[in-house]
């Protein structure tokens, strides 16, 4: 009985360790995110200080003209560049996760599979047909197990590639 109790502590021990690993990588992109724009907005502080310097010194409405659409053109670059690399940051997390969800579903599964064998192992049955029938459903529910995993994994992959080509 202790042997299944630490059967199911090891399964619960990796499934933490999952979590874990999946949090840290949620928090790692929402840093990453916030320092890209803290950057560009002061960034754009920056230079809107300095257009501000640049439109007070004008003379004529033609160089104010120029000035603002200058500013405006560069914020604008600023901005979708900001939007980009928040995308990629996005995208690639996305990868990682699919990453992670496609390795616990395989793992998992297997681990269930192995700790639910060992366990019919340790029950004394004679019954050659109920043996069979018992390792028949466990095959049966493993090739299913490994068909979702593969649709999970392919579709993961082609919501990843969805919104890469956006």
């Amino acid at each position: 009985m202790a042997n299944q109790q630490d059967q199911f502590n090891e399964l619960q021990k990796k499934n933490l360790e999952a979590a874990m690993r999946l949090a840290q990588m949620s928090i790692e992109n929402s840093q990453r995110i916030m320092e890209l724009q803290v950057a560009t907005a002061k960034s754009l502080f920056e230079e809107g200080v300095n257009n501000a310097k640049a439109l007070s010194t004008a003379k004529d409405p033609k160089t104010v003209m120029d000035l603002r659409t200058q500013f405006a053109q560069s914020s604008t670059e600023k901005m979708l560049a900001c939007a980009r690399e928040i995308a990629e940051l996005t995208s690639k997390t996305q990868a990682e996760v699919g990453k992670l969800v496609s390795e616990q579903l395989s793992s998992g599964s297997q681990d269930v599979f192995d700790a639910m064998q060992k366990l019919f192992k340790g029950i004394p049955i004679t019954d050659q047909n109920t043996l069979g029938a018992i390792q028949t459903a466990f095959d049966t529910t493993r090739s299913a197990f490994e068909q979702m995993t593969r649709a999970s994994t392919e579709a993961f992959q082609a919501f990843t590639a969805g919104t890469k080509k956006k």
